[in-house]
Formats: C-alpha cells, sequence, structure tokens
C-alpha cells in the first residue's frame, strides 16, 4: 500500500528527458529565434523566409504548392502573403488554368532580397557551430523524421 503523500512512481515513458518531442519543439524555437536578427535587418519574419527560399528556388507557385511544401495551411499563408504582397516582394495572381488557384510569383525587390539573404545560412552554421558534416546528417535525420510522419 502506497503512502497518501508519495510521489507517484517515475514512469520513464512520461519523463520530459525521454521524449522525441520536447527536444524537437525546443530546438525548432530556439533554431527561429537565432534567425532572428538576420532576418529583421531584412525586414523579414521567419515564415516569410520560408516562403522566399521556395520562391528563389521556382520564381512562382501556387498557393497550395507553398503550403504543401511548408506544412502550412491556407489560413497561415493567406495573411503572410498578403504583408509580402503589401511590401511589394510579391505578387498575387489568379490561374488562368484554374480561377480556383493562386499562383504568388516573385517580384524584383523580393528577389533582390535574395543576395542580402545569403549570408543567413552561413551565420546559423557559425552560431550553431556545427561541422558541416554534422549539420548534414542531422538535417537528413530531419528529414526523413518528416517524410515518416507525413
Amino acid at each position: 500500500m502506497s503512502k497518501p503523500n508519495a510521489p507517484p512512481s517515475a514512469n520513464p515513458l512520461l519523463q520530459l528527458d525521454n521524449q522525441l518531442c520536447f527536444p524537437l519543439y525546443a530546438a525548432s524555437r530556439m533554431l527561429t529565434k537565432a534567425y532572428q536578427p538576420y532576418l529583421q535587418a531584412l525586414d523579414l519574419t521567419y515564415p516569410q523566409y520560408l516562403v522566399f527560399l521556395l520562391l528563389w528556388q521556382h520564381e512562382e507557385l501556387t498557393v497550395k504548392a507553398l503550403g504543401e511544401q511548408l506544412l502550412l495551411d491556407s489560413g497561415t499563408l493567406t495573411p503572410l502573403l498578403k504583408r509580402m504582397e503589401q511590401k511589394a516582394w510579391v505578387s498575387r495572381r489568379r490561374d488562368p488554368r484554374d480561377e480556383r488557384s493562386v499562383i504568388i510569383a516573385l517580384l524584383p525587390a523580393g528577389r533582390g532580397l535574395q543576395q542580402r539573404a545569403c549570408h543567413v545560412p552561413e551565420k546559423l552554421l557559425e552560431k550553431l557551430a556545427m561541422a558541416p558534416a554534422e549539420f548534414d546528417a542531422l538535417r537528413l535525420q530531419l528529414q526523413q523524421l518528416l517524410l515518416r510522419l507525413a
């Protein structure tokens, strides 16, 4: 019989140190925070930076494609993209082949940010003090985890 004020038995499965979710959550928050000073200098938020990474690669994408690649719904993306449009970084237009689809395209000001953002990944790598091989291995493991969870 247990004592009334005794702590519950320690189930190792329910200890924070044994969870996968918490270090991923905390690391994600801290990594996003580490990006902040570099992105603030560019007048970018972290989600805007992610959108730009895709647009710098593809020039234009539908809102649906952006959402699928960034794992964001259109309710989250639409206000973000409207703010980017107000800054004349991107344009939004209906796809003539499918009126329900909206295409996001880079404008010259958005394209110009690419050159100014080139230092961001390098600064992050410096801040993390990781060897390139260590960084690549971690990125690969996380990509595989995302695939498993999808």
